[in-house]
């Protein structure tokens, strides 16, 4: 394409959104408030997704070690517990220790420790972080199989479903992100129909003396391309702004909610919308364009 011709495209697509000024205000709130939402949704699936990440990373194998083994055979378990596929990290904790961190947890009421009368009554244990939170259940199997292991526990039921819930939300957030991108194309395209249905005239003479379709199509693609850009920068706005207030609302009330608020993430988002709000305007022009180029 010369550089001509784009000026003249872009020209035309700039008279077009003067004349039609009241038609191109409702196609930039329609595609601001659209890619609001999607915005929204689209933050929201994403902290989930990291919140779910460090819940899951979080989950730990305890394995627990039976009362007639000592100090030296239970930690002579290590290996065989390494020899297992998927282990992230290793810990073992000794009757002693455990018995100290017991005592820690209980604060005020530690002195229930001393009327053990000095006995303890935990057992050597390990703590085990597997590579693939997913693999939880089948390594913590294999491990409870171990000869001088008592008993694994590793939240069995919760594990399996926070992993199903963490599913869920993942696949119902991807699922919203789709439906409001085709609720964007569908309003951008209702709004710039109505601005090719009052130059239908125009069209139809311009096909009729010999200008091709994409002669005739490219000032409404960048009229639409325009007003998604404008929409899209509105929504990234208002977007970022409400973001960066909750965020810094949640991490003096809220601090382990942990949303992102690095740079990069947001001008990934931002860049995300515009490219986005740029995209749906430009096919919603075609989708309208399509019924008046045939003549």
């Amino acid at each position: 394409m010369r550089i001509r011709t784009f000026g003249y495209f872009l020209t035309e697509a700039f008279k077009s959104l003067r004349r039609n000024s009241w038609i191109g205000l409702a196609s930039v709130g329609t595609m601001a408030v659209s890619l609001i939402i999607v915005g929204v949704s689209l933050l929201l699936v994403i902290n989930t997704n990291n919140l779910a990440s460090k819940l899951e990373s979080n989950v730990q194998i305890s394995a627990f070690i039976k009362d007639d083994v000592d100090l030296e055979q239970a930690r002579a378990l290590e290996s065989k517990i390494l020899s297992i596929n998927g282990i992230a990290n290793i810990e073992f904790i000794s009757k002693d220790r455990a018995l100290e961190e017991f005592r820690r947890q209980l604060g005020d009421q530690s002195r229930m420790v001393r009327a053990l009368g000095g006995n303890n009554p935990l057992p050597h244990s390990y703590r085990i972080t597997v590579k693939d939170p997913k693999q939880v259940k089948p390594i913590a199997l294999k491990i409870a199989k171990i000869a001088g292991i008592e008993k694994v526990n590793y939240g069995q039921g919760v594990i399996e479903r926070l992993f199903a819930v963490t599913k869920w939300v993942r696949a119902i957030g991807v699922a919203v992100i789709v439906l409001l991108a085709l609720a964007a194309i569908f309003l951008i395209a209702t709004t710039i129909r109505l601005t090719v249905f009052a130059r239908r005239k125009e069209i139809q003479i311009m096909k009729m003396i010999g200008a091709t379709n994409w002669f005739i199509r490219w000032p409404f693609l960048l009229e639409g391309m325009i007003l998604g850009f404008v929409g899209a920068l509105l929504a990234v706005i208002v977007v970022c702004f409400a973001y960066l207030t909750l965020a810094d609302y949640l991490q003096r009330d809220l601090a382990f909610m942990g949303l992102r608020t690095d740079m990069r993430f947001l001008i990934n988002i931002s860049a995300s919308l515009l490219g986005v709000g740029t995209f749906l305007g430009a096919v919603g022009s075609g989708i309208s364009m399509h019924k008046f180029l045939r003549v």
